[in-house]
């Protein structure tokens, strides 16, 4: 990681500004808790305690305040993306390890990162408990005037002091324009609350913002299920074969909204940092450069640079040049990964409502409810750590594969050696082509001599029966020697391959890079694979649908027995005796199904089964 100075943009060597955003982030803690305890205030608990029989003006009040619902909410998800985005700068700190509210030895650093990421969390507590409260109009406002506070006192730190040490001009507004915009969308939203709010009180329109157990996707997609499929499917796009389709019965949970955005904040501020040192380094290059010939002139007293100098030049040119080209590519391998891993997660997610398991390793399939549990929580901090550390690994693999290239053929080329590199490629292929011709001469050979023919015609390979057991004997003996030389290219390329995918696959959690049989190594994974399935045991839509019908009916039937007045039914609907009505389901299931008519328990009395064994007639 890079050191705290490095991170430092929250004061500057030429100016001063009034406001220190770590003192306020330290002082903000006052409103934060003064909120938490006014709604938390407002909020009833469902079980009461024995201190209310002591203080009976209490009334069940002071409940645990939410801030989000990390498993199943699906109203306001990008409402809290933004949210989760206003803590863009204070996450970046808290990743770099410059944020330590106490100074304590290096061993107790754990503990320190920890309180002080509470005391960051706990500051910015207020944005989602105002979002999520029931009490709109308090939330409304206490919520904006607190997103308020933090918007000014940014605008004056910005104001005040816009330059900094790492990047110099304008270094804060390139950093806090991103968690601007999104404190500016929080303010829109919490005004707009407040409106719909006092509309709704005031009797001048109607409420829609009920808990539902069951969401409205949730319950199309039941519907879907249970429909029957087209007999011709509709046309999909290149778009929809290809890259992403969309799908109306599916929605994604807040928590990956929320981390999604701030990943992609997290991910702009860290290649900022990184292009603004990336440029303050090659300025360095530069003068080291311009010394050194100063030098080689100063001993030789000639004009002419020494081959030395000249090489030294051309590499840092390389250098920076293949380092700028692979910053864009980084840039888009990992944004391309934030929407790739929402795609992965909808079809995963979609497996496991259908009871596929078999896409996960054996290990995995079966998690146990405290990792789920455990995985929750961490996902969202690790997946944005492995963007940000995937992004630098890439990036560096990336240029190292650059400059082999430059040096292995472009430079070359340019220096008019373009014959040998031509020479040396034709004939590295050329051995490449043969090795490759070997390996399916063998194959060849052992289908056509080696194995006894086809049981039937219409086979699709013979079978694994050995024909003319002394010459494959030979065969292997022949081959023993030259497949041990084969095998060392092999390695190589395996190990090429490893690097390449390690490093590719390095910032996607959804998917393990540990050989099968060592999957449990890979924590990432691990946690992924708990959040889902923590996902598919809460958010099933069928599971949902089928306790939403229970509950449903328990409702209706306890209505129906509290009214004094249930024996008169207004319903047009006749009134169906239960062993009628459960008559005709047998008589339909079993007219439907006429199999299970040889399943059923016969009659012990007449010694037949209590409906006819062709139940059509």
């Amino acid at each position: 990681m890079l050191s705290a100075e490095a991170w430092s943009w929250q004061t500057n060597v030429t100016c001063e500004s009034s406001t220190d955003m770590e003192l306020v982030l330290h002082y903000s803690l006052i409103p934060s808790f003064a909120i938490i305890l006014m709604l938390s205030f407002l909020e009833r608990r469902a079980s009461r305690s024995k201190i209310d029989g002591k203080l009976h003006l209490l009334n069940g009040r002071f409940g645990i305040v939410i801030p989000l619902d990390f498993v199943g909410t699906y109203s306001n998800r990008w409402t809290f993306g933004f949210a989760f985005g206003a803590t863009a700068n204070k996450i970046m700190f808290l990743f770099s390890e410059g944020y330590l509210p106490l100074r304590v030895p290096q061993w107790a650093q754990a503990l320190v990162l920890l309180i002080g990421g509470t005391e960051v969390g706990l500051s910015y507590f207020p944005f989602f408990a105002c979002l999520s409260t029931e009490f709109r109009i308090t939330g409304s406002v206490l919520g904006f005037f607190y997103t308020f506070t933090w918007f000014i006192i940014t605008i004056i730190n910005i104001v005040q002091c816009p330059h900094g040490q790492v990047m110099g001009d304008y270094e804060k507004i390139i950093f806090y324009w991103p968690s601007l915009i999104c404190l500016v969308f929080l303010l829109v939203r919490f005004a707009l609350m407040f409106v719909k709010a006092l509309r709704i009180r005031l009797k001048m329109d109607v409420s829609s913002q009920e808990n539902h157990f069951l969401e409205v996707h949730q319950a199309q997609h039941v519907k879907r299920l249970l429909r029957k499929p087209p007999e011709r499917q509709a046309q999909k796009s290149w778009f929809q074969r290809k890259v992403y389709e969309w799908d109306p019965c599916f929605q994604f949970p807040g928590r990956m909204i929320g981390t999604s955005a701030l990943a992609l904040i997290c991910l702009y501020i860290f290649i900022v940092i990184e292009f603004y040192i990336y440029k303050e380094f090659s300025q360095e290059l530069k003068i080291l450069e311009q010394r050194f010939e100063d030098l080689v002139d100063y001993r030789n007293g000639s004009e002419v640079l020494p081959p030395a100098v000249l090489k030294l030049k051309e590499f840092i040119n390389v250098t920076q040049g293949v380092w700028i080209f692979t910053t864009f590519a980084a840039s888009l391998t990992c944004v391309s990964y934030v929407f790739h891993i929402l795609a992965c997660y909808r079809k995963h997610m979609k497996r496991l409502w259908a009871g596929e398991k078999h896409f996960l390793p054996l290990r995995s399939r079966e998690p146990t409810s405290s990792q789920s549990v455990a995985a929750i929580a961490r996902y969202s901090g690790w997946q944005i750590a492995y963007l940000l550390w995937g992004y630098l690994v890439i990036h560096v693999v990336q240029c190292l594969f650059g400059i082999s290239i430059m040096y292995s053929f472009v430079l070359p080329i340019q220096h008019g050696q373009g014959l040998e590199v031509a020479k040396g490629l034709g004939i590295g292929i050329l051995t490449v082509g043969i090795g490759r011709g070997l390996m399916i001469l063998q194959i060849k050979i052992a289908a056509r001599f080696f194995l006894q023919p086809k049981i039937l015609p219409d086979d699709k390979q013979k079978p694994l029966a050995l024909n003319n057991r002394k010459a494959f004997h030979n065969f292997n003996y022949f081959l023993f020697f030259y497949n041990v030389l084969l095998g060392l290219g092999a390695c190589l390329f395996r190990l090429l391959c490893s690097v390449l995918l390690g490093t590719w696959l390095i910032a996607r959690i959804d998917r393990t890079i540990m050989q099968k049989g060592y999957e449990a190594a890979d924590i990432g994974f691990n946690t992924w694979v708990g959040m889902i399935f923590m996902d598919h045991y809460h958010t099933n839509p069928t599971l949902l649908s089928f306790c939403h019908i229970l509950l449903a009916e328990t409702t209706e039937k306890k209505l129906q027995k509290s009214t004094q007045y249930c024996s008169f039914n207004n319903t047009s609907e006749p009134r169906v005796s239960t062993r009628a009505r459960t008559r005709w389901l047998l008589f339909y299931t079993l007219l439907n199904n006429p199999r299970l008519t040889e399943l059923r328990k016969p009659n012990v009395q007449s010694g037949t089964s209590a409906v006819p064994q062709n139940p059509c007639v």
